[in-house]
């Protein structure tokens, strides 16, 4: 790019920024200058964004990008951008599209000043709209989903949020130390909130028998050690120790330790709320609320569409209360988490009003369940089986399973039972409840051993981790088996 173009497109972009968000942009390149020893350095020094592909971080590359330009335009050199997007199973298509639409808007794909980088797990590539999902990414997010939804009867965020949090714990190792590394992350979160978040997995750690510094303040490296460590132990927990390749896929990055990037923050020069910068995500970056991606709080992971799939199933098969029901339960907990978000209410009413009539519930059941199955793999009885947690506990729950979704097969409870317990002779029974649930026996047999985790104790790694998890709340529900109004305590996005 030329320097007209810089300006150009500087000028374009700072028009949708107020005067306090103008004068950030100039304490963060001073600040990046300084920390680089200068501006006769800043040619070497290397910045990095996690982007998701969201609202939030589609605004924070915005933000850095605008002072990459403003260090270009007032020195004649400026610093490197790394700009690196993490994908799994729960990424739609719609969200590559609008990553590459804001790459479009903000010149970065053909800018030798920046290096876009999509993360699929342990490989790394150059970005490209349309590159392809490895199969083996959705290979362990689909298992993934399907042990922690059966060790938790389907609860929204151990089923589909855990394994993926850990997940992006490696992506920042990968992402952070490739090709010799980046000096600095630039990151919204406040000072406060990375505080708290290291303070919370000090503890964690603890509890799960992992011993971080106990000194100062956690370094890159330390902090992705302590997850590397929580993580083994959950992965354990879920796993058995029997499967050292499931294991070892799992386990967090700790990369190069001669490299610690400082995590800066632009979160006290920025404004979190879509409607305060609508006009510069929407209309300049051309960013797209698309039906799946966005997807109540998300707006990058069709995730929390599927946490509000499987609360409706278990209303209707486990409770016998109605899809309905369990959907209005979800809506309840979601509209409060969007409040708190501080979510725009033409947002709001965009997601709650796609299940406002019943026709609609059941359009977006149809279109739950067959992302389902195009994204992870799940089928219709995979999922139903996610809710009964039939297999747990000795198969505690599985003569109800097999009653409200496969009453034909309830006469061969026993033979069932013997083929979770490896008896001889049960291999046609085996194979039956492999394919119902999309587990291997080997794995069902695990559950079968283990126990349906317990929220209310703190005696698993899930339940310690669900504990320190914001994303929870009470909900009015009745109980199946009085019809009494209770409240409950669920979690999702």
């Amino acid at each position: 790019m030329t320097e007209h173009d810089d300006l150009n497109l500087f000028q374009r972009l700072i028009a949708h920024l107020s005067d306090v968000e103008r004068r950030g942009i100039d304490a963060v390149g001073a600040a990046l200058i300084d920390a680089a020893g200068g501006i006769d350095r800043i040619g070497d020094y290397k910045v990095m964004v996690a982007y998701g592909g969201g609202k939030d971080s589609t605004y924070v590359v915005a933000i850095v990008r605008a002072v990459q330009l403003r260090v270009q335009l007032d020195h004649g050199r400026t610093f490197t951008l790394r700009v690196a997007n993490m994908r799994h199973a729960g990424v739609p298509t719609a969200v590559m599209e609008n990553i590459d639409r804001v790459y479009a808007a903000l010149r970065m794909l053909d800018d030798d000043r920046t290096e876009l980088l999509t993360v699929d797990r342990t490989e790394i590539r150059r970005f490209r709209v349309d590159l392809p999902l490895p199969e083996s990414v959705v290979t362990v997010n689909r298992l993934d989903v399907l042990m922690n939804g059966h060790r938790s009867a389907g609860d929204g965020r151990p089923t589909f949020c855990n394994s993926c949090n850990l997940a992006v714990a490696d992506f920042y190792g990968r992402a952070g130390w490739w090709d010799g590394g980046v000096d600095a992350i630039m990151t919204g979160d406040s000072r406060r909130e990375q505080a708290l978040y290291a303070a919370w997995i000090r503890r964690l750690a603890r509890e799960t028998g992992v011993e971080p510094d106990r000194t100062g303040t956690l370094d890159f490296s330390q902090l992705l050690t302590a997850l590397r460590g929580i993580g083994d132990a959950y992965y354990r927990e879920l796993f058995g120790d029997g499967d050292d390749v499931v294991l070892a896929e799992r386990s967090v990055a700790v990369g190069n330790r001669t490299i610690q990037p400082r995590f800066v923050s632009i979160y006290d020069v920025v404004s979190y709320r879509v409607h305060d910068h609508w006009d510069l995500i929407v209309d300049f970056l051309g960013f797209r609320f698309d039906d799946l991606a966005f997807s109540f709080t998300e707006s990058d992971c069709a995730n929390p569409t599927l946490m509000a799939h499987l609360r409706g199933l278990r209303a209707e098969l486990v409770d016998g209360r109605g899809y309905a029901a369990g959907i209005g339960e979800y809506l309840e907990f979601a509209e409060s988490m969007m409040r708190k978000k501080e979510m725009p209410d033409r947002l709001i009413a965009l997601a709650l009003g796609r299940y406002d009539s019943p026709t609609k519930i059941s359009e977006r059941r149809a279109l739950a369940a067959d992302y389902a199955l195009r994204a992870f793999g799940l089928s219709e009885s995979a999922m139903a089986a996610i809710v009964f947690s039939p297999f747990t506990d000795q198969g505690q729950r599985l003569a109800a399973f097999l009653e409200r979704c496969h009453a034909d097969h309830l006469d061969r409870l026993d033979r069932y039972h013997a083929a979770l317990r490896a008896e001889p002779g049960t291999e046609s029974e085996a194979d039956w409840l492999a394919g119902v649930s999309g587990l291997s026996i080997a794995l069902l047999r695990t559950l079968y051993h283990d126990a349906l985790v317990d929220f209310s104790r703190r005696d698993t790694v899930m339940a310690r981790v669900r504990s320190g998890d914001p994303h929870k709340q009470q909900v009015r529900t009745v109980d199946p088996r009085t019809g009494a109004p209770v409240v409950e305590l669920i979690s999702g996005r």
